[in-house]
């Protein structure tokens, strides 16, 4: 199966909905330090890469700091806390932290393809299917986007979450789980998912396509979105333009995603090429995305999975025109 050094190596392929012209934003104060918090994945990994930020800001005096994280919540808990300024997560996050007060705003999108995701069984389990799943120990990271996922797989054959054994696992400790045959069940995302199903131990029992939507957030600390919207729409601008190089030359953006995460090339190679998936597809916060997020947010409140009722237009930075 994967190991854990091989999970927190990985990297997985970023998409969104299609670029659109980020509106100028009247300038303050530039920030000494833009601190970024990033997953390894896409187009933010790509930018970290080629060092399309530091050359974006550098005659501005702005240095540029990463912190990684392997998934959404701790990296949304340190952006809400102000340790970090920027970063991405998927759909689920931004939710549980607008309900615990976090201090951020959404910023941008981009969407995945739906098959990126995958619930992952053991090649010999007599699991066949999602209603298989009742009584079975299936591991997600609560809060992540795997968690929706599962979620909406489980509603399709009549369950819901409370008929499983439900994990509370990050991607490496579920990894490491499922390769000792701790759990029964795996729902992960790319790049996680490309390399499981290369291995002969994993087989997939189903992927996200038809099941549940792909969108992905970019969000900005409250702070200091609002006293620094020109940097925020330098970034998404910045990350556009690395994506959508990214997606014309996608051979030699496999091989760059691969020396900068150590994932073999044909691994990369899956995820960049799943129906759908499209690296320039880097937005500004839209309307169908605002609907979306919050259908999201009203479904997991009914649920009694998010704590209370959330409007999410509430934490939607908009730029201002000049």
């Amino acid at each position: 199966m994967i190991n854990r050094r091989q999970t927190l190596a990985l990297l997985g392929a970023a998409a969104a909905t299609t670029a659109l012209p980020f509106a100028a934003h009247a300038a303050a104060e530039s920030p000494k330090t833009l601190r970024i918090g990033w997953q390894k994945n896409g187009v933010l990994a790509l930018a970290k890469g080629n060092g399309a930020l530091e050359k974006r800001f550098e005659q501005r005096g702005i240095d540029v700091s990463w912190s990684e994280f392997s998934s959404g919540p701790p990296l949304l808990e340190a952006l809400g806390a102000g340790a970090i300024d920027f970063g991405p997560t998927g759909d689920v996050p931004p939710l549980f932290a607008q309900a615990a007060g976090g201090n951020l705003v959404y910023a941008g999108t981009y969407r995945g393809p739906p098959a990126g995701s995958a619930i992952l069984v053991h090649k010999d389990s007599p699991l066949q299917s999602i209603a298989d799943l009742k009584g079975k120990r299936v591991a997600f990271k609560r809060g992540s986007s795997a968690h929706n996922f599962t979620v909406k797989a489980l509603r399709t054959a009549g369950l819901a979450v409370t008929d499983i054994v439900a994990s509370d696992l990050s991607p490496p400790d579920a990894a490491a789980a499922f390769t000792a045959g701790q759990i029964d069940a795996w729902t992960i995302w790319d790049p996680y998912f490309a390399v499981a199903e290369k291995r002969p131990e994993a087989r997939v029992l189903a992927t996200g396509k038809g099941v549940v939507e792909s969108w992905s957030f970019f969000l900005s600390n409250g702070d200091f979105a609002a006293a620094h919207g020109d940097v925020l729409t330098d970034v998404l601008d910045e990350l556009a333009l690395v994506g959508r190089s990214a997606q014309d030359n996608l051979d030699e953006t496999v091989r760059i995603l691969a020396k900068i995460t150590g994932v073999p090339e044909d691994i990369q190679k899956v995820v960049l090429t799943r129906e759908g998936a499209d690296l320039g597809r880097v937005a500004g916060v839209t309307p169908e995305a605002i609907a979306y997020q919050q259908a999201l947010a009203d479904e997991f409140f009914d649920l009694k999975i998010v704590p209370k009722k959330l409007n999410v237009s509430d934490i939607v930075w908009r730029a201002k025109q000049a």
